[in-house]
């Protein structure tokens, strides 16, 4: 299947596994995706990733991270797509946005590599604003 845009489809799949209740979930693999996974793992919003390799694409397998025992309640409130293939968002490193007040995250590409708001604030660089979680 042709994806348009690789990223809503990641950001989608993690949406969808969750309102599911889904414990693990596979994405078709490339290198953006396996970055942006990671930074939520790192960010603490998903339990556990890992990179299965097939004959073709290979597969990131992930393990999708619930408030307490209850698996109805997704860490993940807010996961949106800001950059589109339509129309692209850039922004300066004065002009990273605040997700909710500092509380969630927003994930950039910047010519250094995929990273949060707040890696980018401190470097002082801006970049391609792809999502924002919270």
């Amino acid at each position: 299947m042709n994806v348009v845009d690789p990223i809503s489809d990641l950001l989608t799949r993690i949406r969808n596994g969750q309102k599911a209740r889904k414990e693990v979930i596979a994405i078709p693999a490339s290198k953006i995706k396996i970055a942006i996974v990671h930074l939520l793992r790192e960010e603490g919003f998903l339990r556990a990733y890992k990179c299965v390799r097939d004959g073709k694409q290979g597969l990131i397998k992930v393990a999708l991270k619930y408030r307490g025992e209850r698996i109805e309640d997704g860490v993940i409130r807010e996961i949106d797509r800001k950059s589109k293939p339509g129309k692209r968002v850039y922004v300066r490193a004065e002009k990273i946005p605040f997700v909710k007040s500092g509380f969630g995250i927003a994930i950039l590409s910047t010519s250094q590599g995929v990273m949060t708001c707040r890696e980018a604030r401190k470097k002082g660089i801006g970049g391609e604003l792809l999502c924002s979680v919270y």
